[in-house]
């Protein structure tokens, strides 16, 4: 559960996140991760379950968990 720093100024966060089934609840779990201060990118995988975060400094997990419940999902934590 480290965070994985990808280049100078950036961390990137896997998540894993239940209930994704399709291209549409992908596209909700990044619009809202994407509206947090600080994240540059949002990759979703409905298949996998995983998302992932890349953001100029660590993020607040509660603040994502906040925003996948406003997407309709449940956040069960980090990769």
């Amino acid at each position: 559960m480290t965070a994985q720093t990808d280049t100078p100024g950036s961390v990137t966060a896997v998540y894993k996140v239940t209930g994704m089934s399709c291209g549409h609840c992908e596209g909700s779990v990044s619009g809202e991760i994407s509206e947090l201060a600080g994240v540059t990118s949002v990759q979703a995988v409905a298949s996998s379950g995983e998302v992932t975060v890349v953001s100029e400094a660590p993020l607040d997990e509660a603040a994502v968990r906040a925003a996948v419940d406003e997407a309709g999902f449940e956040l069960v934590g980090r990769v």
